[in-house]
């Protein structure tokens, strides 16, 4: 087995859908610039009230991905 070593950033993500289009929206758009994107932990979740109704879901993500080979 080989061995890993693994760099984790912090994204957040939103949608007025749902908090799991928020955690797909973080991840897509991460996948444009950073690569060996391996796993993701949902750390706060959140959103926008506007007229008594839910306006926006956002979504803290800490998200780890492999460096080197």
């Amino acid at each position: 087995m080989t061995d890993h070593v693994y760099k984790k950033i912090e994204l957040v993500g939103s949608s007025k859908t749902s908090i799991e289009d928020a955690i797909n929206n973080a991840i897509n758009t991460a996948s444009e610039s950073l690569h060996n994107l391996d796993w993701y932990e949902v750390v706060e979740t959140r959103g926008n009230i506007r007229d008594g109704k839910v306006e926006f879901f956002q979504v803290t993500l800490k998200v780890g991905f492999r460096l080197g080979a």
